[in-house]
């Protein structure tokens, strides 16, 4: 993937990273938090893919205050695990734990899942959504080319109390619905590209109040750096642009963000 890019300017008032994999990243995560920081990205939630990610995810909250965990299984994983049940009933025992603030991520994906797996998938969404009801925590949704689905399936269970679209990936129509039933969405680096015309669109129509910021390093590195290692300390690029894009003062947003993510996933001391 190249070399890190540079670090941008610090932002003018303190953020958050709404969902990062710093497991993945592979370097230090104290030395990622450090470089985070120094841009004023002084928060992040640290997200689980499955029963081994998310109790590494557990682990670093436990040692960094400045660092939430979210668990889950990743459904592109459900359809293809030996035992789910067992391993669902793992990721709610790590639920309860004080420094968990969200179950997921978890959802659906027709991209890299075809139809023989996506019965089970969903069979694990609700399972999550089911998790994240009884611990009164948000559920954080991976939502790749399934927005009907994904509506129905939160309708059909009724969703939690605060629900998060990670890495936002619909048009203006489809946030809209999201706004309306009080969904929160995250925007990561993908807003950042000018070929992204449905999420640019959405991010236009979203009220600040619906609205958070993530980078899902290392992956979807924003513009002008795309295809090289992303990482939290570069939020402030995707910040920025979400700034510019909808006419908003810069200050603004990032208070706006910021008392989101407290709103969202509570306080981080």
């Amino acid at each position: 993937m190249g070399d890190p890019p540079p670090s941008p300017d610090p932002l003018p008032v303190p953020v958050l990273d709404a969902h990062t994999h710093l497991d993945i990243v592979g370097t230090d995560p104290a030395g990622q938090l450090a470089a985070a920081a120094a841009v004023n990205v002084d928060r992040l939630v640290q997200v689980g893919v499955d029963v081994d990610s998310s109790r590494w995810s557990v682990r670093l909250a436990e040692r960094h205050p400045s660092v939430l965990a979210a668990v889950a299984v990743h459904p592109n994983d459900a359809p293809r695990l030996a035992d789910l049940d067992e391993a669902l009933r793992q990721i709610e025992a790590l639920a309860a734990h004080p420094r968990v603030r969200a179950v997921g991520e978890t959802g659906l994906d027709h991209f890299r899942t075809g139809e023989d797996g996506r019965a089970r998938q969903e069979y694990s969404f609700r399972a999550h959504i089911a998790i994240a009801k009884r611990y009164g925590l948000p559920v954080m949704i991976h939502d790749r080319d399934a927005h009907a689905d994904v509506l129905r399936v939160l309708d059909e269970e009724g969703a939690p109390e605060r629900v998060v679209l990670h890495c936002f990936s619909g048009d203006g129509e489809f946030a809209a619905d999201c706004v309306k039933r009080g969904y929160v969405l995250s925007f990561a680096g993908t807003v950042t590209f000018t070929n992204a015309r449905g999420i640019r669109e959405a991010a236009e129509l979203t009220p600040l109040e619906s609205m958070l910021v993530e980078t899902d390093a290392p992956f979807l590195t924003p513009t002008p750096y795309r295809g090289r290692p992303n990482a939290p300390y570069l939020i402030p690029l995707t910040v920025r642009a979400l700034a510019q894009l909808t006419g908003r003062d810069l200050a603004d947003v990032c208070t706006a963000i910021s008392a989101n993510g407290e709103r969202v996933f509570g306080p981080w001391a």
